[in-house]
């Protein structure tokens, strides 16, 4: 299979982690996964083909216990905290709360030019060395002083109320797809928008979906194209889920029918459905398309429409991401917010609000209520 200019970019990071025994070298450390030592046969029970195939079974299904983009999180957290712990004379097993209590403190005051870390990634860097330290069998108690009097008084000096990415509204969509080509990869990138715009539908959810039910080992759901629209069935952050996406009112702007384009010419008719596509831009190639296509996607369209002309450049790509499908959806749909929250999938209210760029926040008051 041919190499294509979308995958160039794409090189996928390796799972990370350090070894339990401070013998081994600095790259056993950094690159063995975690998993492979925590599932094995006890000491003594001797080794046979079946339980070996057993073993390799279950390792696979201990990885799959968690999202690959949280793996990855995960590893690229304990290999930092590896050298950290190597940079100051120490091992990072086995756990010792007053070090780890010391690593936070490092990367919210870090010495030099270092830039520190939000309260958020900080605490979403301790979550990535208790889930490494539970592969390995060894509990990380996150109770302890040393760890949580450091963690609260980070969070109270530092946290900041959450940066959340713009919004892409109706307009803004139209704006988009109308910018793309009506080449092989232009009805791809139009499908993948329209679709993921009116399911919003999070860009691991976009490039996750097949044409048929388990088509391929690694499937997040399927789609099927009905008279009113398309019925997407999803594997999400709290089990499998259904999104129906009617039909539009203009073709033009149409998801479904965008969809049945790109799949009609790229001759799609099982296995993933947004695919890379080859160098001269006329074959639909085999391979899924990675969810860090869709953030490029946006941030190339967004700069192709014109959107936010007043603001440079610069700031016009960070303000957009993979995030801003889901989002303008949920600021978009004039609907009964239990509509919008049941689309998206989320378990409260509370949730969808937070997507709700544009609402009427005073449409409940309170203080009219109580009188005043």
């Amino acid at each position: 299979m041919s190499r294509t200019d979308e995958n160039q970019s794409q090189n996928a990071e390796k799972a990370t982690s350090a070894s339990p025994n401070p013998s081994n070298d600095t790259a056993r450390d950094e690159r063995e996964p975690a998993g492979d030592d925590s599932i094995a046969l006890p000491s003594h029970v001797a080794g046979s083909g079946s339980l070996d195939r057993l073993v390799e079974s279950a390792r696979d299904y201990a990885k799959a216990s968690t999202a690959e983009n949280t793996n990855k999180a995960y590893a690229a957290d304990w290999k930092h905290f590896a050298r950290w712990c190597r940079l100051k004379g120490t091992d990072p097993l086995p756990p010792s709360p007053e070090m780890i209590g010391l690593y936070l403190t490092d990367l919210a005051a870090p010495a030099g030019n270092t830039p520190a870390l939000s309260a958020a990634t900080i605490d979403r860097r301790l979550s990535g060395l208790a889930w490494h330290y539970a592969q390995r069998g060894v509990a990380l108690d996150r109770k302890d002083r040393h760890i949580a009097a450091v963690l609260a008084g980070i969070k109270r000096k530092h946290a900041r109320p959450p940066v959340q990415k713009e919004a892409i509204l109706a307009e803004d969509i139209l704006a988009m797809v109308a910018a793309l080509p009506f080449d092989l990869r232009g009805l791809r990138d139009r499908a993948l928008l329209l679709l993921g715009y009116a399911g919003g539908l999070r860009r691991s959810e976009i490039v996750g979906l097949d044409c048929g039910k388990e088509d391929t080992p690694d499937s997040g759901g399927w789609v099927e194209i009905l008279d009113g629209g398309a019925l997407l069935t999803l594997r999400g952050k709290t089990g499998w889920r259904a999104v129906e996406i009617g039909r539009g009112s203009s073709e033009q702007t149409c998801p479904v029918h965008a969809l049945e384009h790109w799949l009609h010419f790229a001759r799609i008719e099982f296995g993933p459905v947004f695919v890379r596509i080859s160098r001269d831009g006329k074959r639909a190639l085999e391979a899924r398309l990675s969810d860090k296509h869709v953030a490029r996607l946006i941030k190339a369209c967004v700069l192709k429409s014109g959107i936010r002309p007043d603001l440079p450049e610069a700031e016009r790509v960070k303000l957009f991401s993979g995030h801003s499908l889901r989002a303008g959806l949920a600021s978009s749909a004039e609907i009964d917010e239990r509509h919008v929250q049941s689309h998206l999938g989320h378990a409260s209210a509370e949730m969808t609000r937070r997507y709700q760029r544009r609402r009427d926040r005073f449409r409940v008051n309170l203080t009219k209520a109580a009188g005043l």
